[in-house]
């Protein structure tokens, strides 16, 4: 198993830099703002004009919520270091109380960062689309697929984050 990431906060920022854009592009842009940075830290992103970030590529919304993790980091709000001493649903709660941290993100951090081994992220569009074809579920109805899924994983506890990064890989061959 990999080992727990020893920089939370420049994960999170990759998170935010990363939702709804291709692995390409959210790569090109975090190496940007990397460059910029030098270390992605709360300091340095909360030291940054808007301006540059945005020149990195972030939109408002992300420019936004990369400050609000920055100063909720650095005003003691969000308490990364005490992550470890949290329960997965303690530190969904506890992330979420950034703005563009939603309970997804929250979850690849408990998966990618922290390295929690029993996490099923069930809105997860590729764990989704991987059940489906693993499983001949339908997408007919959100709420009975996610039902479904949550049934089948429930065999696998408790290393769902395993299973998941298999049903990832999955999708991966072809």
């Amino acid at each position: 198993m990999s080992q727990k990431s020893k920089d939370i906060f420049a994960d999170l920022v990759d998170c935010i830099v990363s939702q709804q854009l291709s692995v390409k592009a959210a790569a090109t842009i975090y190496s940007r703002l990397e460059k910029l940075c030098g270390q992605i830290t709360p300091s340095k992103i909360l030291d940054l004009d808007i301006d540059s970030i945005r020149a990195c590529g972030l939109s408002n919304a992300k420019v936004t919520y990369v400050k609000d993790l920055a100063l909720k980091t650095t005003d003691g709000t969000l308490q990364l270091n005490k992550l470890d001493t949290m329960s997965d649903e303690e530190v969904i709660n506890h992330l979420v109380a950034v703005k563009g941290i939603g309970r997804w993100s929250a979850e690849m951090i408990l998966m990618f960062s922290l390295n929690r081994p029993d996490v099923f992220p069930v809105g997860d569009l590729g764990i989704q689309n991987a059940m489906i074809k693993k499983y001949g579920l339908l997408r007919t109805n959100n709420y009975e697929l996610k039902t479904r899924m949550q049934e089948i994983a429930s065999s696998w506890r408790p290393y769902r984050t395993r299973e998941c990064k298999k049903l990832w890989k999955s999708l991966d061959n072809g």
